[in-house]
Formats: C-alpha cells, structure tokens, sequence
C-alpha cells in the first residue's frame, strides 16, 4: 500500500495543513539534541538544530530530517493524524530558531552560562510539548492571532458582510466559520455546532484567501456568531 492511500493531506505540497502528531516529533529532536549540547558543552549542536530548523523553515519540509523521518518513516507504519493549521508549530520553530542562534553564540562568545540557558530552555519547552502536546509557541501565535482578530482596529472582526457569504441577510445567530478543507480541528467543530442545531455558514480560507485577510484571520478555525446584519455577536472559536 503507497502512502497515497491513508493520506488525505501531502505533507510536501498543502503546507497551510500538518499531521498535528509531526511537530511533536520534531519538537522530540529538538529538545534531545539540544539536551545533549548542553549537557556535553558541544554549542555545536545547538547551531545544528538552529540550523536544521531554518532550512525547513525557508526551504521546505524535506528539508527539515525530523520531519522528512517522520512523514516517511514513522506516518507510513501509524497513518494520518489529526489535521491543523501549520502556523502555530511554524511560529514555534521560528521561536527556537530565535533562541537557539543565540545560545550558540553565546558559547562562541565564552559565556557558557548564558548559552546552557537559552538551550535548556528550547530544550525544556521542546520536550515539554513532545510528550504533552502543550506548545508554548503554538500558544503564543493562538494568543496574538486572537488578540489580532478580536482587538480595535486593523483586522477587528465586529462585522461580517452577509455579501461575502452570497447573503443579503442572515438567520440570527448564524455562525460563521472560517475553515480548510483539510483541517481536522473545523469538521469537528462544524458537526459539533451543526449538532447543536446552529445554523453554520462556513468560508474556506484556502479557496478564498481575499476574505481570510479582510477579516485578519490568523488560525483556523475560527468561529464568530453574528445577527441578521451580520454584526459579530460572540467568538465561539
């Protein structure tokens, strides 16, 4: 059986999309490599996973070895997991990069103990979200997208064009979800609230990116309820 048959996703290609089970294995090599320079003094290693994590960032997921191993080696054996948005663990891997540099350097520049730091905080942070699936970055990019999309000015959702929904007015109470095709964490949300007998409008950001950046969508899903007039009542996600 190819790899073709159990992915709805390909990890090379719908990159707005991962196998929410990828970040944390990377995030395992991550954390023991820097582990490992800290604990042998080797700062060398902590510019290699620096390294290693811009290379993915700026060329792609084959060239990332934690994931490439864990999209062809590991996801082949255990299959597909759950879809999310690959922002939150790229802005993680943005945020190691920013602090391992650094720790690096500091080694170079004789300030070990300010370099053992750094490390063991990629390293602690790394390792925490490998084996609980807490991750701070992830966090901290939820965090500001939805201060972003719920904030004054720029972005601010308080309203929602019933024409951008093919609308002239809406039911009240109509949730409006912006949503990807291929992300696990909408479906669920969508049959959640359609089980709840919401009536659920939902924007697909991948067919139309237009309407993702007028209303500063940041993550997906993102759910607000709004009234006839489309005026933004609560946010339900």
């Amino acid at each position: 059986m190819t790899d073709r048959a159990y992915r709805t996703a390909d990890p090379y290609r719908d990159t707005d999309v991962i196998d929410a089970r990828a970040p944390r294995a990377n995030q395992t090599v991550v954390g023991l490599v820097s582990l490992l320079g800290v604990a042998t003094g080797q700062w060398w290693l902590l510019a290699l996973v620096a390294l290693q994590l811009a290379l993915g960032l700026t060329m792609g997921r084959r060239w990332c070895l934690a994931c490439l191993a864990y999209f062809e080696l590991i996801q082949p054996r255990f299959g597909e997991g759950p879809l999310e948005d690959a922002r939150p663990p790229r802005f993680a891997n943005m945020m190691g990069v920013a602090v391992l540099t650094p720790a690096a350097a500091a080694y170079l520049l004789g300030l070990p103990t300010l370099g053992a730091v750094l490390g063991l905080l990629v390293a602690g942070l790394a390792l925490l979200s490998a084996a609980t699936g807490f991750c701070t970055g992830c966090q901290i990019y939820r965090l500001g997208a939805r201060l972003r999309g719920v904030g004054r000015g720029r972005g601010h959702i308080g309203q929602i064009d019933p024409g951008d929904l093919g609308e002239d007015t809406l039911a009240q109470d109509t949730v409006v979800e912006f949503t990807h095709p291929l992300c696990s964490e909408c479906h669920t949300l969508e049959r959640e609230l359609r089980a709840q007998g919401r009536t659920v409008v939902t924007i697909d950001v991948r067919r139309h990116p237009e309407l993702a950046r007028k209303y500063g969508i940041g993550v997906v899903p993102t759910a607000v309820t709004v009234d006839g007039a489309g005026a933004v009542l609560a946010r339900l996600a």
